[in-house]
Protein backbone atom coordinates (compact mmCIF):
# COMPACT_ATOMS: atom_id res chain seq x y z
CA UNK A 1 0.00 0.00 0.00
CA UNK A 2 1.26 3.45 -0.91
CA UNK A 3 1.68 5.64 2.20
CA UNK A 4 1.55 9.39 1.78
CA UNK A 5 0.54 11.31 4.94
CA UNK A 6 -1.86 14.13 4.11
CA UNK A 7 -4.23 16.64 5.65
CA UNK A 8 -7.32 17.37 3.58
CA UNK A 9 -10.44 19.49 3.58
CA UNK A 10 -13.71 18.39 2.01
CA UNK A 11 -16.69 20.62 1.23
CA UNK A 12 -20.23 20.00 0.01
CA UNK A 13 -20.23 23.22 -2.06
CA UNK A 14 -18.35 26.50 -2.32
CA UNK A 15 -18.33 28.12 1.14
CA UNK A 16 -20.43 25.20 2.37
CA UNK A 17 -19.99 22.62 5.09
CA UNK A 18 -16.33 21.73 5.73
CA UNK A 19 -14.61 18.61 7.02
CA UNK A 20 -10.92 18.45 7.98
CA UNK A 21 -9.23 15.06 8.03
CA UNK A 22 -5.89 13.28 8.04
CA UNK A 23 -4.86 10.07 6.29
CA UNK A 24 -1.89 8.01 5.23
CA UNK A 25 -3.49 7.24 1.84
CA UNK A 26 -5.26 10.25 0.33
CA UNK A 27 -6.57 8.54 -2.81
CA UNK A 28 -8.15 5.72 -0.86
CA UNK A 29 -9.59 7.94 1.83
CA UNK A 30 -11.25 10.37 -0.58
CA UNK A 31 -12.68 7.42 -2.53
CA UNK A 32 -14.18 6.17 0.75
CA UNK A 33 -15.73 9.57 1.46
CA UNK A 34 -17.12 9.93 -2.07
CA UNK A 35 -18.73 6.50 -1.91
CA UNK A 36 -20.08 6.83 1.66
CA UNK A 37 -18.22 3.70 2.75
CA UNK A 38 -18.36 4.87 6.35
CA UNK A 39 -21.36 6.33 8.11
CA UNK A 40 -20.63 9.66 9.73
CA UNK A 41 -20.40 13.39 9.23
CA UNK A 42 -19.32 13.39 5.58
CA UNK A 43 -21.98 10.93 4.47
CA UNK A 44 -24.70 12.61 6.54
CA UNK A 45 -23.99 16.09 5.14
CA UNK A 46 -22.81 14.95 1.68
CA UNK A 47 -19.37 16.51 2.15
CA UNK A 48 -17.48 14.84 -0.72
CA UNK A 49 -15.48 17.41 -2.70
CA UNK A 50 -11.74 17.53 -2.03
CA UNK A 51 -11.08 21.28 -2.00
CA UNK A 52 -7.71 21.37 -0.23
CA UNK A 53 -4.90 19.01 0.70
CA UNK A 54 -1.30 19.14 1.78
CA UNK A 55 1.20 16.30 1.88
CA UNK A 56 3.56 15.68 4.79
CA UNK A 57 6.75 13.72 5.36
CA UNK A 58 5.29 11.65 8.18
CA UNK A 59 2.03 10.98 10.00
CA UNK A 60 3.13 12.83 13.12
CA UNK A 61 3.51 16.06 11.13
CA UNK A 62 0.20 15.48 9.33
CA UNK A 63 -1.68 14.85 12.59
CA UNK A 64 -0.16 17.96 14.18
CA UNK A 65 -1.24 20.06 11.18
CA UNK A 66 -4.75 18.56 11.17
CA UNK A 67 -5.19 19.47 14.85
CA UNK A 68 -3.96 23.00 14.11
CA UNK A 69 -6.40 23.51 11.22
CA UNK A 70 -9.32 22.02 13.17
CA UNK A 71 -8.80 24.67 15.87
CA UNK A 72 -8.97 27.50 13.33
CA UNK A 73 -12.11 29.54 12.91
CA UNK A 74 -14.16 29.03 9.77
CA UNK A 75 -12.89 32.19 8.02
CA UNK A 76 -9.28 31.03 8.33
CA UNK A 77 -10.17 27.65 6.80
CA UNK A 78 -12.05 29.34 3.95
CA UNK A 79 -9.07 31.61 3.32
CA UNK A 80 -6.72 28.61 3.25
CA UNK A 81 -8.90 26.89 0.64
CA UNK A 82 -9.50 30.00 -1.46
CA UNK A 83 -5.80 30.91 -1.57
CA UNK A 84 -4.90 27.58 -3.22
CA UNK A 85 -8.20 26.72 -4.90
CA UNK A 86 -10.14 29.94 -5.64
CA UNK A 87 -12.90 28.18 -7.59
CA UNK A 88 -13.28 25.46 -4.96
CA UNK A 89 -13.06 22.80 -7.65
CA UNK A 90 -12.98 19.14 -6.64
CA UNK A 91 -9.30 18.15 -6.67
CA UNK A 92 -9.94 14.40 -6.57
CA UNK A 93 -8.93 13.79 -10.18
CA UNK A 94 -5.63 15.55 -9.54
CA UNK A 95 -4.59 12.96 -6.95
CA UNK A 96 -5.42 9.89 -9.04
Amino acid sequence: MHREPAVYILANKKYGTLYVGVTSNLQQRIYQHKNNLFQGFTSKYEVHDLVYFELHDNMEAAITREKQIKKWNRDWKINLITTRNPKWKDLYLEIL
